[in-house]
């Protein structure tokens, strides 16, 4: 059976996607920063979890030491944060490290992995609210600067692993009853991971490097 890796696996959408990945036969491994308290991620059934905090250069190490040569079928970064709201220098760096530069450098650590199964796929759970062309309201600049600064960055992912075959979502997940989300949100976990499920399916090398929402819709840059 194929395999998925997914970041931030312990709860919301991260866990939506382990659930669903596992129940169709996909041998999963989800990260939690911390594993011992994983309880929800630890009730799927054959999960297998390990330590990352992906904005700690330790933890990648450990991380992907422990990984070892194994075979990802599909690598979906699902963790993030939304920061603060305010121009907080320190807090603005922190929601950059965790939502754009930690995503890219854990793809390119897992690049020969991911090179090395079927399927060959890699997605990163970016966010609307990093469309330039869509920004209507403003405001939210960290969280917004950070997404357009992933979306950037994996467009070149994209282009860079075509040679390897990688196939590179970047994938907005709706607007979602999570903990980021709130309970206002328009849609559950369920129906936001199965759009995205949907896609991923279709995912590959004609259709590499798109900005893509739950419902399959490309989204402006």
């Amino acid at each position: 059976m194929p395999t998925v890796l997914i970041t931030g696996a312990n709860r919301g959408i991260g866990l939506e996607f382990a659930r669903q990945y596992a129940a169709d036969g996909w041998t999963v491994i989800g990260t939690a920063r911390k594993p011992d308290g994983a309880d929800a991620l630890r009730s799927v059934d054959t999960v297998e979890i390990l330590r990352l905090d992906a904005a700690d250069p330790g933890s990648l190490d450990d991380f992907t030491s422990a990984l070892g040569d194994r075979p990802i079928d599909l690598f979906i970064n699902n963790a993030g944060v939304y920061g603060s709201t305010d121009l907080d220098r320190d807090e603005w760096l922190r929601t950059f490290e965790v939502n754009s530069i930690a995503p890219t450098l854990l793809a390119e650590r897992l690049r020969p992995n991911v090179a090395a199964s079927a399927q060959k796929k890699m997605a990163v759970l970016t966010s609307k609210m990093g469309s330039i062309a869509d920004n209507g309201s403003g405001g939210s600049i960290p969280y917004r600067s950070s997404k357009a600064a992933v979306n950037a960055a994996w467009k070149s992912l994209a282009i860079d692993y075509a040679d390897d075959g990688i196939a590179v979502a970047m994938l907005h997940p709706g607007w979602v009853q999570t903990d980021m989300g709130g309970p206002n949100a328009l849609i559950d976990t369920e129906t936001s991971v199965n759009g995205m499920r949907a896609v991923l399916d279709k995912l590959s090398l004609q259709s590499t490097g798109r900005f893509t929402a739950h419902d399959g819709s490309d989204l402006p840059w």
